[in-house]
């Protein structure tokens, strides 16, 4: 069941058609690589996130080394001065005997040597002559770029014996007239400045490990906060109601998304002015239509009566159906005059207490002779069938034209889909106590199947098989008035035992006010 013309004009289309076989080869591969490596659509928030956190990263390691180095140069600081100390305590036992170096060391001189469990030292005495005079053998000479300078202590990294080792050295001038030049070296292991070193490391590894988690959760706390005004935008635009066409309130929208508040302004002005000159179009093409088409049918109706006698049954036919198309389209000019009217009231609907159960009455009397000339029992209902005394009485907060526009599309549609015999009930069912009122309109007529009951309250589409005059206008114009209503539209069958005629119970939920 539905008001309209069909769906179908024999055309059909298929959004998956097959490709031709004639189509050339390289240009279906490269649809295919191209929907294989077609983007995704992008977070700006991931976006953001990711430029904020990448850097993080990155330079996480790289402080980490810089760090490293640091604290390298930290721990050998102290010890290098230990070194030199070291060094220097040791020069005072080198002297020149007969023109030779010498070099005698003392118990104590030995115990500062051996002081250290961790570390190993070493040490060599080399006169000018290049002769060992004491020491380690292994000891590596100093670069031969460098130039002896007696009394400047260098240091330098070295390997003894596969050891990594810490050397500090320097030359010495004795003798009489200071011209023996002798190189004095010691060596110490880098047990120690490694493990300062590696616990400096820690202290400074440790926190970070605790930090960086801490840092990536504010900037992603901080970017959550950023972003919730595009959140709080998009939800006040989702919350709009269809029709609803007013600007965007760019009052509460950060500076950067000020332009794009605009430009969505802009379009939904200029949407709102294009939808008013189609409405107004609508409504005066309508109202222009009427009256030349009453008076059609007028015509055609008084050529009827005053035919003259003989005249041929193709004449008589050809005039009835003029005023029967006639009606048809006078009709179909005012279910569109109904529906720009109830859609131009959506704005600014003025309201009012409606006896629902009243408009109903009203409606159903009008409709009596339609039924009649049809053959249909059209009948109506209220439960409770009287007020309750004592309780208030139940009134809907609506708008009475609309109200009974509904409830006529409702009845007229059944009336018009019912076959000759058949029953129609337009029933009120009111609850006093929760202030609820339900409508409902059932038929035994064809019914509608459960796949077509969405489609049929759009404009202008009406079910197949059903060999009905009407617009497809009748359901919509309800659809259009339930929703400014706040109402519920609910289809079902009337009767679900019949196979073939099961009829349907159109049923609008209204959340009534008590006692208005």
């Amino acid at each position: 069941m539905g008001d309209g013309i069909t769906g179908t004009d024999g055309v059909h289309g298929a959004t998956g058609a097959e490709e031709p076989a004639s189509a050339d080869p390289a240009s279906r591969a490269g649809r295919g690589w191209r929907q294989l490596f077609r983007r995704e659509q992008h977070s700006l928030f991931g976006e953001i996130l990711d430029w904020m956190l990448t850097p993080l990263l990155l330079l996480w390691p790289l402080s980490l080394g810089l760090t490293w180095f640091v604290a390298q140069g930290i721990a050998n600081r102290p010890y290098d001065r230990a070194l030199e100390f070291n060094l220097q305590a040791l020069t005072q036992f080198v002297t020149i005997e007969d023109g030779r170096a010498m070099f005698a060391l003392t118990p104590q001189a030995r115990d500062l040597l051996r002081a250290d469990d961790t570390d190993l030292v070493f040490y060599q005495v080399v006169d000018r002559d290049g002769r060992l005079v004491s020491g380690d053998p292994a000891f590596p000479r100093p670069p031969e770029d460098v130039a002896p300078q007696p009394g400047d202590i260098r240091l330098r990294d070295d390997v003894i014996r596969d050891e990594d080792v810490r050397v500090a050295y320097t030359w010495l001038a004795r003798g009489p007239a200071r011209d023996h030049l002798v190189l004095m070296q010691v060596a110490e292991t880098r047990g120690k400045r490694s493990k300062l070193a590696t616990e400096i490391i820690k202290g400074v590894m440790v926190p970070q490990f605790i930090i960086l988690p801490l840092a990536v959760l504010l900037v992603w706390l901080a970017l959550v906060h950023g972003i919730r005004p595009l959140s709080e935008l998009e939800r006040r635009i989702r919350a709009r109601r269809p029709d609803d066409l007013s600007p965007i309130d760019d009052e509460q929208v950060p500076q950067e998304v000020a332009p794009l508040v605009a430009s969505i302004n802009d379009l939904l002005q200029r949407l709102k002015v294009t939808l008013s000159n189609q409405k107004r179009f609508l409504a005066d093409a309508a109202h222009q239509l009427k009256t030349p088409l009453a008076g059609l049918r007028m015509q055609a109706e008084m050529a009827q009566q005053q035919l003259p006698p003989g005249v041929g049954e193709e004449v008589q036919r050809s005039l009835r159906q003029l005023a029967t198309s006639s009606a048809r389209a006078a009709h179909t000019v005012n279910q569109l005059l109904a529906l720009a009217r109830a859609e131009a009231a959506g704005r600014a609907l003025p309201r009012e207490p409606v006896d629902l159960v009243r408009v109903a009455r009203e409606v159903v009397e009008d409709l009596v002779p339609l039924a009649l000339d049809k053959g249909i029992d059209l009948g109506f209902e209220t439960l409770p069938a009287a007020p309750q005394p004592g309780l208030p009485t139940v009134h809907l907060w609506g708008n009475p034209t609309l109200l009974a526009e509904l409830v006529r599309n409702l009845a007229d549609n059944a009336l018009r889909y019912t076959p000759r015999g058949g029953v129609v009930t337009v029933r009120v069912l009111t609850d006093p106590f929760s202030g609820v009122q339900v409508l409902q309109v059932e038929d035994n007529g064809p019914g509608i199947p459960p796949d077509e009951r969405e489609r049929v309250l759009a404009p202008f589409y009406r079910a197949l098989g059903t060999n009905v005059d009407g617009s497809g206008l009748g359901l919509a114009i309800v659809h259009e008035i339930v929703r400014q209503h706040g109402a519920q539209l609910a289809m079902e069958d009337a009767d679900p035992q019949r196979p073939h005629a099961r009829g349907l119970r159109v049923s609008v939920r209204f959340q009534a006010t008590v006692g208005l």
